[in-house]
């Protein structure tokens, strides 16, 4: 019994420290309260748009409407810090602030220009653009069609990257996770820009940016022009991408985060790999992997004596492939940020970071598979490759921001600087059977290892003197990728019957391959602009923008091939059907009498390029009433050329020139219908130039199509007129509602093409004759409370697209959509964010329409039918389901929580082959190229911030 007391006083002590603390924890919620207020000039009392009004000591803050109101909700009761900064303001600070439990304050807030002095200081402020009411200012002030996203944004859905930051703004799609498909035209289509200089190609065989470098944390915003514009490349059509990197700190601050997360098809099952070196834990490395003799030399295949040395000692011999389980992934980032406020009104500050990733990915039982002419007769699918892919691969991504920006009265200096080191290993294992000239067996396995390096540096200035605003910029970016070491081993089964190896795997000569290929890229550039605005204060100030631009390019590009050969007089009998790493790949089959490397590099896969591009602009803005009309002319010269090597052996070149000069004109038109909705029309002219890798003669084995990629010298540059109309409703400073027109006419489209080698397949390039594109995007960013939905909103954008490619007279391909483009694009994200809980939980939506990402082959001869077409390759829609939640715990940590691809759907490559039947009616059929399940990922993470 008094046990049975004790226990019961225990609970009702229990119970009652309970309640305290729910009671205490209510308390502290609802000792809450908010501060509205109006921002306006000192001078003439006219309301401050796109101020920004920051809680001192957090990153809490907002910006003011049209009418420069502002509020800032659940805010702690107490004493607080209130600093408000715009552009060509002195920032204001208000102390003392005070916040009472459920009431609101009411600030009334006047900026004066940094030109007069208050007091004894003069303070410079610069406007924020990392919130999403910030961006919407930017894109409503806009003078062209823009769309965007904020680092507020960023932080909210979680995304790792940029790659995964883009696909959020509308018309924008991604292949490969990391190329960007802007209104429905393919990364050669669109151009990018980080921190307003030019970035090098991350790719050998195309012009792409692979925006998967960019770390999510390191962003500030991206802007995407969607029109064509004077101070802007006319080298775009889909999209025009400024990435801006943070070098303005929020506050004085270090933060760190950690995650740790796991891929649901990768984690608790073996994970195969061939063994690596330590530095490449970092992504660095390649160089251990490399030939003797590196990527320029060659050797003479018939010197006995080197080519027994080099096969034992020239290459990376360790061919095993191990098992382990695979790591759960790892994340891992640190952040700083500094200001010091000077003298005169000057200010220095500082921001950098440091981020580090390591990601381990499973796929099994992968379909791939390739097709010939459907069987019509039999009503089945005739496979020229059915194989069953298993691939294990290993991400590593090791990034460094650094930026320093110098502020006093009326100027800006500013030294960016960001790397990314970026390495993959990945092995394939491939099993299954081939059927063109016969049925035989296959296995294959590719030993994969690549490196990428890439630097963006710049310096600029921004200079405001009375009535005029000069801005500068000089730029360095470099970019490298290196595959050391690709290696392939072929396996085919002896077919012949009665041999005593009847069915065996064997090993022919040169079915095992080794390449290097090595590209390094390197871009200077250089622009000024100067804006003057003229009868500035009145009713009718028109505005004159000029400038210059230079940019310098080069390119290098090298490999070379190795094969395997052995001479079956000094091997035994049996030699070819050994175990490929056990028996054959063995230090004691070395020799040159015996299993030897073959130098099979051919120099005419090598080339060089350079590339000068010189432009000057001019426009003029004209307000007009409630009507603002920017109109301009750009002219760019551009001189690539391109060094090809002649000889397969011999270092002889042919230099080809490509030479362009073009006049661009644009006409962006604004009608300010209220203080809250606006209509858009937008004209102009752009170009698409070939690429130094689509003139060139080289040509590349890749693994996964089964097929080559080679040049076309005979490309020429493409031009494009481009309309667009866009309607835009402001309900408040954070929200927009947007409804777009888009139109495009193309004269010589670049397009990918392919080539019939009697079954095998061989792409290229080519100019189609002409190609049109024409859309809708809708664009809502809302809060949800009007539905009675208190701290609920809703983003979400969706695109329908069409488009036709038309090819001349005589070419070997049919008229199509263009490569990439989806007739349709949805992404949605709905957000519950209760700031008096420190909690934002989101639930992200994606899918994209099917979209061709492989070109087929049309029977266009005499009498020819769809009985023989080859169908173009379908990525086919999938259903994408995210979930994010975060919670702050105090003012310094916070922990984050994602579960990305939550429905796990099929990845799949689908075909749609035609035929006639007996009857003359067309029958269509659907045929799998390549399938499989991503897996679902889940990551648990923990930031703190000092």
């Amino acid at each position: 019994m008094m046990r049975e007391n004790d226990c019961m006083n225990r609970i009702r002590r229990n119970l009652a420290a309970t309640a305290a603390l729910l009671l205490l924890s209510i308390e502290t919620i609802l000792a809450q309260g908010s501060i509205s207020g109006v921002v306006t000039d000192a001078s003439t009392g006219e309301p401050v748009l796109g101020a920004t009004v920051l809680l001192a000591g957090t990153t809490r803050g907002t910006a003011t409407d049209v009418d420069g109101t502002f509020h800032l909700g659940n805010i702690e009761a107490g004493t607080h810090t209130i600093e408000v900064s715009m552009l060509t303001y002195a920032t204001a600070r208000l102390t003392g602030v005070e916040v009472r439990d459920g009431a609101d304050t009411h600030l009334e807030v006047k900026l004066t220009e940094t030109s007069e002095q208050v007091g004894e200081v003069v303070v410079t402020a610069v406007r924020r653009s990392n919130t999403e009411s910030a961006v919407n200012i930017d894109v409503r002030n806009s003078l062209q069609v823009v769309s965007g996203v904020s680092s507020q944004t960023i932080a909210r859905t979680q995304d790792s990257d940029a790659g995964e930051v883009v696909r959020r703004i509308p018309g924008i799609s991604l292949i490969d996770d990391k190329f960007i498909i802007a209104r429905g035209l393919s990364q050669r289509y669109n151009n990018v820009w980080v921190n307003n200089a030019a970035v090098p190609s991350s790719e050998a065989d195309s012009r792409a940016f692979s925006f998967d470098v960019i770390p999510a944390g390191q962003i500030e915003n991206i802007l995407i022009l969607k029109s064509p514009s004077p101070e802007v490349p006319a080298d775009f059509t889909g999209g025009f991408i400024k990435i801006q990197t943070k070098d303005q700190p929020d506050d004085n601050a270090f933060a760190v985060q950690y995650s740790i997360g796991l891929n649901t098809a990768t984690l608790f099952r073996d994970f195969l790999y061939n063994k690596g070196f330590a530095s490449e834990l970092f992504g660095f490395g390649s160089s251990r992997r490399m030939v003797a003799g590196g990527i320029d030399g060659r050797y003479d295949n018939s010197d006995a004596d080197f080519v027994t040395r080099m096969t034992r000692n020239g290459f990376n011999n360790d061919w095993q492939v191990r098992t382990r389980r695979p790591v759960p992934d790892q994340k891992l980032s640190f952040s700083f940020g500094r200001s010091w406020d000077l003298s005169g009104g000057r200010r220095l500050a500082m921001n950098g970071a440091v981020n580090y990733s390591y990601v381990q990915r499973t796929i099994n039982d992968m379909e791939n598979s390739r097709y010939g002419v459907y069987n019509k007769r039999g009503d089945t699918p005739e496979y020229l490759y059915k194989y069953t892919d298993d691939q294990y691969r290993t991400d590593v991504h090791l990034g460094a921001m650094f930026n320093l920006s110098y502020l006093r009265p009326h100027s800006r200096y500013s030294l960016r600087n960001l790397f990314n080191q970026i390495g993959q290993d990945k092995y394939t294992f491939r099993d299954g059977w081939q059927n063109i000239s016969s049925h035989y067996d296959q296995q294959k396995a590719e030993y994969y290892h690549s490196s990428r390096t890439t630097y963006n540096g710049q310096i600029a200035g921004v200079h405001t003197p009375d009535g005029h605003r000069i801005d500068w910029n000089v730029g360095y970016s470099y970019a490298d990728r290196h595959l050391p070491d690709r290696r392939i081993i072929n396996l085919l089964q002896n077919d012949i019957y009665g041999d005593e190896h009847y069915g065996e795997m064997r090993l022919d000569q040169n079915e095992i391959q080794r390449d290097f290929t090595s590209l390094v890229e390197h871009i200077a550039s250089a622009s000024v602009n100067y804006e003057h605005t003229f009868r500035e204060g009145e009713r009718f100030a028109p505005m004159l923008r000029a400038g210059l631009y230079g940019e310098y390019r080069t390119r290098n590009y090298r490999t070379r091939a190795f094969y395997y050969r052995y001479n079956v007089q000094n091997l035994p009998a049996d030699f070819p059907y050994g175990d490929v790493v056990d028996e054959i790949l063995q230090d004691g089959n070395y020799g040159f009498d015996r299993l030897y490397v073959y130098d099979d590099t051919d120099n005419r896969n090598s080339y060089k390029g350079e590339n000068l591009l010189t432009a000057a602009y001019a426009a003029l803005q004209l307000p007009l009433g409630p009507v603002s009309l920017y109109a301009g002319v750009r002219f760019e010269h551009s001189d690539m050329d391109l060094t090809s090597y002649t000889r397969v052996s011999e270092w002889r070149t042919k230099v080809t020139s490509y030479t362009y000069d073009d006049l661009f004109p644009s006409v962006n038109l604004t009608w300010r219908i209220s203080d809250r909705h606006q209509l858009r029309a937008a004209y102009g002219m752009s170009t698409n130039r070939p690429e130094f890798r689509e003139v060139s003669s080289s040509v590349y084995y890749d693994f996964d199509l089964f097929s080559s990629v080679m040049g076309n010298p005979d490309l020429t540059a493409a031009y494009v007129q481009n309309a667009d109309l866009r309607y835009e409703w402001y309900p408040t400073s954070g929200e927009t509602i947007s409804l777009s027109l888009f139109y495009k006419h193309f004269r010589n489209p670049i397009e990918t093409a392919i080539l019939d080698a009697g079954g095998s397949y061989t792409y290229t390039f080519e100019n189609a004759d002409r190609a049109n594109v024409y859309g809708v995007e809708l664009d809502i960013r809302k809060d949800l409370a009007f539905l009675g939905l208190k701290n609920f909103s809703l983003s979400f954008n969706a695109s329908l697209i069409e488009s036709e490619v038309n090819f001349a007279e005589g070419s070997m391909e049919h008229d199509r959509p263009m490569q990439g483009q989806s007739p349709y694009l949805v992404n949605g994200g709905l957000f519950y964010q209760p700031e008096r809980l420190g909690l934002s939980v989101g639930v992200l939506y994606n899918r994209i329409g099917k979209r061709i990402v492989g070109i087929g082959r049309s029977d266009l001869s005499s009498g020819g039918s769809i009985d023989n077409d080859i169908p173009d390759m379908y990525e086919m829609p999938r259903n994408a389901l995210d979930l994010v939640v975060s919670k702050r715990l105090g003012r310094i940590w916070e922990l984050k929580f994602s579960a990305r691809d939550l429905l796990n759907e099929e990845i799949r490559f689908c075909q749609f082959p035609e035929f006639t039947d007996a009857s003359g009616r067309t029958q269509t059929r659907e045929q799998t190229t390549k399938r499989y399940r991503p897996g679902r990922g889940f990551m648990l993470g923990v930031s703190a911030r000092f």
